[in-house]
């Protein structure tokens, strides 16, 4: 098996609790490129919105949380965390190795909640 192969990562991060929609997409974009750079790319966003944390953050008592299920390569890794870590915005961040399996899950999860928005057709 290949050192650098394209696997399948989760991450979750806890932005500044004060941006608005828009700022938020402009930190997708910023990841997105994070990404990019990292021979990656972005599968799927889970906007989970402004929560409450635990314990303060950075002296922040709320964050904004978002869920992104992307790939990038295994050896870069450590470069895409060190751009978190340099990034103002994010407070706080995770990332997670998938299986094939869980990223499966995860997408079939989105399918699941569309099937369910659908109206009933007569």
């Amino acid at each position: 098996m290949r050192r650098n192969a394209l696997r399948s990562y989760q991450s979750v991060l806890i932005l500044k609790p004060d941006l608005d929609e828009a700022q938020v997409d402009q930190v997708l974009e910023k990841i997105t490129e994070f990404l990019s750079k990292n021979n990656g790319s972005i599968v799927k966003v889970d906007k989970w919105g402004k929560k409450r944390l635990a314990y303060r953050v950075k002296k922040s008592r709320f964050g904004y949380y978002l869920n992104i299920y992307h790939t990038c390569e295994s050896l870069k890794v450590s470069a895409l965390e060190a751009d978190y870590k340099l990034y103002d915005l994010i407070l706080k961040f995770l990332v997670i190795r998938l299986d094939d399996k869980d990223l499966e899950l995860a997408l079939k999860e989105d399918e699941v909640e569309e099937e369910k928005k659908k109206p009933v057709g007569n």
